[in-house]
């Protein structure tokens, strides 16, 4: 390592390599010869990495404010995955299926679970400027595992979803198809981890694990919204799901619709308040496509909301709304 380090001073390094010194193996970049280290476009590159490494105020904002080691992005997917093939075992892993080999199979993805959750856990929580890396790594195995626990209920959940999605949709052939091929299922498989993890305290992974969805899938659902059972997205592109909506039971919405907030409550600095700003979605109601339903207002059991209409307030059950029929609701009057 004495050489490596003499040779990357002197800016002698002329190609990529590995060096071999007592047993390590040691990639290195590659630096150009002195003649080219003294030109005046290596000079000009080395003004701008002075001018890169010195901290601006707006970094010292927004940078970490010690060492830590933030969540691993590849740790979080095999996270999904592992509790995916946990959750439906024989459709995101390899293991056969066979009554012979289920527990085991799933033992040991529990118990790859445990370890990679345990790290991330510890990860996240040191996001936390308030929180120690000692602190964060004593906590990080008690909410690794009570996480676990709550997988038969994450299962259970998701099944209910599966089960609305095949209800719903008369295209479908197959639950294996949803559980396969459906976008929606990617977006709540990663919504229930996340708002489970959410729930039990987790910094910052619980968002990165819901933007994973929306990335892949066009369907952004905040770990916070609390859904109910055996909801259904249809198609699904476009939906968008706020921090604090509250979704019932049996409710099914299809593209492009937005459960959003109206507007927003400052303090007396000007910035957002987090408080409740996005509706209620009672129990049994359908949304159809592009349709925008803003702020904290309720959207009553039993009712069907049509494509491409705009409501801010409350809409009674059993009510019918779409596009020049507002008044089928008494307090649609100035939706």
């Amino acid at each position: 390592m004495n050489n490596l380090n003499s040779l990357i001073l002197e800016g002698k390094l002329l190609e990529p390599t590995i060096i071999e010194n007592e047993g390590e193996k040691v990639l290195r970049f590659f630096i150009e010869t002195e003649r080219c280290y003294m030109n005046k476009d290596n000079e000009r590159l080395h003004r701008v990495v002075d001018i890169l490494s010195d901290t601006t105020s707006v970094e010292n904002m927004v940078n970490p404010s010690r060492e830590q080691s933030l969540p691993s992005l590849s740790s979080l997917k095999k996270i999904v995955q592992l509790t995916k093939s946990v959750v439906f075992p024989g459709y995101f892993d390899m293991a056969p299926v066979g009554e012979g080999m289920r527990k085991f199979s799933i033992g040991v993805a529990i118990d790859n679970l445990y370890c990679e959750l345990k790290t991330q856990i510890s990860s996240g929580l040191e996001f936390d400027p308030n929180i120690s890396a000692s602190k964060a790594q004593q906590m990080a195995p008690g909410l690794a595992m009570d996480f676990i626990e709550q997988i038969p209920e994450i299962k259970r959940l998701l099944y209910t979803d599966v089960n609305a999605m095949f209800d719903n949709d008369p295209a479908v052939v197959s639950h294996g198809e949803i559980i396969l091929c459906y976008p929606v299922l990617q977006a709540m498989s990663n919504y229930r981890i996340a708002h489970c993890l959410l729930k039990m305290g987790v910094p910052i992974i619980p968002r990165i694990i819901s933007e994973m969805a929306h990335s892949r899938t066009g369907i952004d659902i905040h770990p916070g919204a609390q859904i109910g059972e055996y909801f259904s997205i249809d198609h699904g592109t476009g939906v968008v799901i706020g921090e604090t909506c509250i979704i019932g039971n049996h409710v099914n919405l299809y593209q492009g619709v937005t459960l959003g907030a109206k507007n927003f409550t400052l303090d007396e600095n000007g910035h957002p308040m987090n408080l409740p700003r996005h509706p209620i979605i009672e129990d049994h109601v359908t949304i159809y496509s592009n349709a925008s339903v803003l702020g904290r207002i309720t959207i009553g059991h039993d009712s069907i909301i049509g494509g491409n209409v705009w409501i801010t307030h409350d809409v009674p059950p059993h009510s019918k709304i779409s596009q020049g029929r507002l008044n089928d609701a008494p307090s649609q009057k100035n939706v």
